[in-house]
C-alpha cells in the first residue's frame, strides 16, 4: 500500500497510509474542542471519508460556523433517534432557529411530561456514549422519493422530486434514516456538549455550544415574543395549508403564486397597523424604538411606520442612530484591534442624549449626517422640533437598550424588536434558517447597492454576526413586540439574484464550501420574477427596483 502526505495548516506534515480516515488522521493532532468536520482545498468532508491522495487539511469543530451547523444537525438527528426508540408513535418537528439554538416539537397524540424528557435525555446521553457511526448513504432520488412515500413524509417526498441531482445523501444511526442540509458529523460521541429545556405543551428549546459560551452549553433565556411571532406566523399558514415548501413551489409551478404574495404583503402590512394601533391607543409614548440585526428590514420597516403614523395624523420623525457614529478613528476597537463599529461607543451617545433632552425641552434640534466614506460625521441640514403631534422613530442597532438613550422616560418609549422568521419550513426536520436567510438578503443587497464581493460580505458576516450576539440579544426581552419581516415567498424572488454570484466563488475560495451550501439550499425553492413583487415591498430593500 502507498504512503501519502497530510500536510496541516500550520505547515506541519506527516505520512500516512493510503487510505487512512480523517478521523485517524484527527487523534495524532487533537484540538480545544472535538472535530465535527475537515476541509480540504476548501471543501467539507466527513471525518469517516478516507484519503486517496497526498491533501491539506484543516479539521473544524463546532466553534467554525460550518461545524457548527454539522453540529446540530448531529444533535438533532441523535433527539429524534432517541424520541422515536422510546415513543414509537411519536415524531420531532425541528421548527426554526432560536438565539440559543433550535426551537423544536415533539408531534404526538398527548401531552409529555418532564419525566418523558428526561427518559428522552437519559436516551440521548446512551446513543452519545455508545459512540455509534453516523453513516452516510447515497441512494437514487427514485429510491429516495419511494422510501419517505411509503413512510409517509410526503412533503419529504415532493421535495425530492425538485432535486437537481439524481443522487440523495441519506444518514443512518442504528436503523434510523434522515437527511439534512449538511454534511454530518461522523460519530455521536462528538456531540457531547448540549442541553434540552422543555418549555411545556410538547414544545423544546436544544441548547446548543457556541464560540462566545467559549464551548459550554448557554444558559436558557425566554425569548417567549420570538416564539410567540413565529407560531402567530406558522398558525396563519398552516390555515392557508403552506406548511412546507413544497405547497410554495406548487403554487410556483401552477402559476398561482400571485395571490400568496398578495395575501403576505397585506399580513405584513397589518403587523404594522396593530402596531401603530397600540402606540395611539397609548397617549403616552412619543419614542418608538427600532432594533434588528442586519438584513432584517430595518430601513424598510421604520418607512413603513413613518407612513402610517402619518396616516394617523401623526408628525413623525426618524432618527437613524448611524448618523450619530462617532468620526471613525474614535470607533473602539475589537480584541483583535479591528473597529467596532457594532458596539454601543461606536455611537456618540453623549451628543445623542443632549439632542433628545433638547427635543424633550421643545428646543430645535439639528441632526447629524455620517458619511460612510469620509468616516466623518456633519451635519445633514435637517432641524427637528417636537409638537404634541410628533412621534420620534429612533432606529438602529441598539434601540432597544436602555444605556443609548437614558433620558428618555421609560413610559414614553415602545420598543419594537425585528427579525425575518419564515415561517414556511422545508420539511419536518429542515427548517429556514434565519441567519441564512439574512445572509442571502446582505449578500444581494452589498452586491447591488454598493458594489460589493460575494466573498466581502461572507467573510464580514461573521462579524456582524458576534455583534448581533452580544449587542441585540440580550435585549431582545425588553421588547415591547417582535415584529416578523419575513414574506414567506421570497427566497424564491432572492435565489434569481443570489445564486449567479454564489456562483462566482470559485473552488480555490476559502469561503467556496459556504456559497456551495447555500446555492444548494436555494435550489431547492422554484424561481419567482421579481416583477410579481410590489414597488414598496420589503425585498425591495435587497432587490432593489423601488
Amino acid at each position: 500500500m502507498s504512503d501519502i502526505t497530510v500536510t496541516f495548516t500550520n505547515g506541519t506534515k506527516k505520512v500516512y497510509p493510503k487510505g487512512t480516515t480523517f478521523e485517524e488522521v484527527a487523534k495524532d493532532f487533537p484540538g480545544k474542542y472535538p472535530y465535527v468536520g475537515v476541509k480540504v482545498n476548501n471543501v467539507i468532508f466527513s471525518l469517516a471519508d478516507q484519503i486517496d491522495d497526498s491533501v491539506t487539511v484543516d479539521f473544524i469543530d463546532f466553534i467554525d460556523s460550518n461545524g457548527a451547523k454539522m453540529y446540530k444537525c448531529g444533535v438533532e438527528f441523535i433527539l429524534e433517534v432517541a424520541l422515536k426508540t422510546l415513543y414509537k408513535d411519536a415524531d420531532i418537528s425541528f421548527l426554526h432557529s432560536h438565539p440559543k439554538g433550535v426551537y423544536a416539537e415533539i408531534i404526538s397524540d398527548r401531552i409529555f411530561t418532564m419525566d418523558d424528557i428526561q427518559k428522552i435525555k437519559s436516551k440521548m446521553s446512551e446513543i452519545v456514549s455508545s459512540d455509534l457511526p453516523i453513516k452516510k448513504y447515497n441512494v437514487t432520488k427514485r429510491d429516495a422519493i419511494k422510501f419517505y412515500k411509503e413512510h409517509g413524509y410526503s412533503e419529504k417526498s415532493d421535495n425530492i422530486q425538485n432535486f437537481a441531482e439524481d443522487i440523495v445523501t441519506f444518514y443512518l444511526i442504528d436503523n434510523f434514516v434522515n437527511y439534512f442540509y449538511s454534511e454530518m458529523p461522523s460519530r455521536t460521541s462528538i456531540m457531547k456538549t448540549y442541553d434540552i429545556k422543555y418549555i411545556g405543551n410538547n414544545k423544546l428549546v436544544i441548547l446548543l455550544p457556541n464560540k462566545l459560551t467559549q464551548g459550554r452549553v448557554p444558559d436558557y433565556v425566554k425569548y417567549d415574543g420570538i416564539i410567540s411571532s413565529f407560531e402567530n406566523t406558522q398558525n396563519w399558514l398552516n390555515a392557508l395549508g403552506k406548511r412546507y415548501l413544497n405547497s410554495i413551489n406548487n403554487d410556483i409551478s401552477n402559476g398561482r403564486i400571485k395571490d400568496f404574495i398578495d395575501v403576505s404583503e397585506i399580513r405584513f402590512n397589518d403587523e404594522i397597523r396593530n402596531i401603530v394601533k397600540e402606540v395611539a391607543d397609548n397617549g403616552k409614548i412619543k419614542f418608538v424604538m427600532i432594533a434588528g440585526p442586519s438584513s432584517s428590514g430595518k430601513t424598510t420597516t421604520t418607512k413603513r411606520l413613518k407612513t402610517y403614523f402619518d396616516c394617523c395624523g401623526y408628525e413623525s420623525i426618524v432618527i437613524s442612530t448611524d448618523d450619530y457614529f462617532v468620526d471613525r478613528d474614535k470607533t473602539p476597537k475589537d480584541e483583535n484591534g479591528n473597529y467596532d463599529f457594532e458596539c454601543l461607543h461606536a455611537v456618540d451617545i453623549d451628543l445623542l442624549n443632549r439632542d433628545i433632552k433638547k427635543l424633550l425641552s421643545g428646543e430645535t434640534v439639528d441632526l447629524p449626517n455620517f458619511n460612510f466614506v469620509s468616516g466623518l460625521s456633519g451635519k445633514s441640514g435637517k432641524s427637528i422640533k417636537l409638537t404634541d403631534k410628533s412621534i420620534v422613530l429612533i432606529e438602529g442597532l441598539h434601540s432597544l437598550n436602555d444605556d443609548l438613550v437614558p433620558v428618555i422616560p421609560e413610559d414614553m418609549k415602545y420598543k419594537i424588536y425585528i427579525s425575518p422568521f419564515i415561517g414556511v419550513n422545508i420539511d419536518r426536520h429542515n427548517y429556514i434558517s434565519t441567519t441564512d436567510l439574512r445572509l442571502i438578503r446582505r449578500l444581494v443587497r452589498d452586491y447591488h447597492s454598493r458594489g460589493r464581493k460575494v466573498e466581502d460580505t461572507i467573510s464580514y458576516w461573521q462579524n456582524v454576526r458576534s455583534g448581533e450576539v452580544k449587542n441585540i440579544f440580550p435585549f431582545i426581552h425588553q421588547a415591547d413586540t417582535v415584529l416578523n419581516t419575513a414574506l414567506n415567498f421570497e427566497i424564491g424572488v432572492l435565489e434569481v439574484y443570489a445564486i449567479p454570484l454564489l456562483l462566482s466563488v470559485g473552488i480555490e475560495s476559502q469561503y467556496y464550501e459556504e456559497a456551495r451550501r447555500l446555492i444548494n439550499f436555494l435550489k431547492e425553492f422554484c424561481p419567482i420574477p421579481s416583477e410579481y413583487v410590489s414597488k414598496d415591498s420589503i425585498i425591495r430593500e435587497f432587490i432593489g427596483g423601488e
